[in-house]
């Protein structure tokens, strides 16, 4: 696709180049377009295609290309692109933009676009007031099913999405939706309050984004209205906002996960990388040296049974392990909002047996092993109990920290591997080697 577009950008086969935008996905497109990595191109590009070809593209495109592509656009052509797409799309790339360049694009649009966009920019971008879109329907709940019809005719070309109507009272309070499906199952003179679902699912324009896709996937919504302290519905959250919220905050998790800032990418400015990967790097930094001082103090015992030092790796990794297993379990449960720190502290008890059970297991395993190379009965017995209440440990901590750091309202998935690696290995040394030290007249 990317070398296709390239020749008929180069030859400004307009015929061509207009049969592939028909016939291909705006998204493959804008794919297409971020290789192509050369600025004239880009520019022929834009002047080549049509505004209502270029809002599906600027839609599908990642913040880069589209910044691009509305830097090499007049304001005149921008602002009728804008009006060709909804209004929480408008509001992402507006966002991005320095404020005296968002001022002039807003001067240029229409009052009724202005108003709405300016209200949607004053929220949070990361809450359900900044991914709302104005576009929706709301009907009388007096109207009857053909009086809806009708006014959908008239309204819907102005809407994003008219699966879902939603009804207010007299007050514009909302009391109620139904499925556009319904209008053709029901009598044409029946009222609409007489068949309209009142179990309302609503949010504030506050609600932080994750909690707005753990709704939608809690009760099946396709869409979720935002509603202010009233029940005035102020917009709508639409499933496709919905899943770029999920898949941008199961990448923000990962990224945490490893210490890595998630607003950096593979092959980003060096400066930027090393501002955000640096800092944990240096904290891991001094929790190495943390486990370094905890095998120094059992130098002595070392110096004596030198195979301790082959073996206690092996026991700090398994307790990263088991600790590794829980924290991703809890993080899940985070994130789907099934898990809480006051309420479900009995669950760790659960978790504590399942590492004490991995440790006796795998433990016994590394314990035979350690036997056949050293013939030595309480050697291996060490290895079994550190396995064990390493595990255990590994296990408490990969509960705990991601909890904790919820309840200071930090990112459970914040960093949480560094804390937790630090835990495993100091305890893990502490207990091998200080059970070592135990039975050190039996070892020898």
């Amino acid at each position: 696709m990317e070398e296709l577009l390239r020749q008929l950008i180069a030859n400004r086969d307009v015929a061509l180049l207009e049969q592939v935008l028909t016939t291909h996905y705006p998204v493959d497109i804008a794919l297409a377009l971020e290789e192509l990595e050369d600025e004239e191109l880009l520019k022929e590009f834009l002047a080549i295609a049509n505004d209502e070809q270029l809002s599906d593209i600027i839609r599908e495109s990642d913040p880069l290309l589209q910044r691009e592509m509305v830097r090499h656009l007049s304001f005149k052509r921008t602002v009728a692109i804008f009006n060709e797409m909804p209004n929480d799309d408008v509001v992402d790339i507006l966002g991005a933009l320095n404020i005296d360049l968002r001022k002039q694009y807003l001067s240029l649009m229409k009052n009724s676009n202005r108003e709405d966009l300016q209200i949607m920019l004053a929220y949070d971008p990361h809450t359900a007031g900044g991914l709302m879109t104005t576009e929706f329907i709301t009907i009388r709940e007096h109207l009857t099913v053909g009086q809806t019809l009708e006014k959908l005719r008239e309204i819907s070309p102005n809407t994003e999405v008219i699966d879902t109507l939603f009804i207010t009272n007299d007050i514009n309070t909302l009391v109620g939706w139904i499925d556009i499906r319904d209008l053709f199952l029901e009598d044409i003179s029946k009222p609409l309050n007489q068949f309209m679902n009142t179990q309302l699912i609503t949010v504030t324009p506050e609600t932080d984004q994750e909690e707005v896709a753990q709704l939608s996937a809690k009760y099946d919504l396709s869409v979720v209205p935002v509603v202010n302290h009233r029940q005035v519905i102020l917009g709508i959250i639409t499933i496709d906002d919905i899943i770029d919220v999920l898949q941008e905050e199961f990448q923000e998790d990962i990224l945490r996960m490893g210490g890595v800032s998630e607003t950096e990418e593979i092959g980003g400015p060096f400066k930027e990388s090393l501002k955000k990967r640096l800092p944990w790097l240096l904290v891991n930094l001094v929790t190495a040296f943390l486990a370094s001082a905890t095998v120094a103090l059992f130098d002595g015992v070392i110096a004596q049974v030198v195979a301790l030092a082959a073996i206690s790796p092996i026991i700090t990794g398994m307790g990263g392990n088991s600790a590794s297993q829980t924290l991703a379990l809890v993080i899940q449960g985070l994130t789907q909002g099934k898990l809480d720190l006051k309420e479900d502290k009995a669950l760790v008890i659960k978790e504590i047996g399942l590492a004490l059970t991995n440790g006796f297991v795998t433990g016994g395993v590394a314990a035979i092993v350690m036997f056949v190379f050293y013939h030595n009965f309480y050697l291996s017995l060490i290895v079994v109990l550190a396995m064990m209440i390493n595990l255990a440990c590994g296990a408490i901590f990969g509960y705990f920290v991601p909890l904790v750091l919820k309840a200071l309202k930090q990112d459970p998935a914040l960093a949480s591997t560094i804390f937790i690696t630090t835990a495993t290995d100091v305890l893990g040394y502490f207990a091998f080697l200080g059970l070592a030290q135990l039975f050190l007249p039996l070892i020898l």
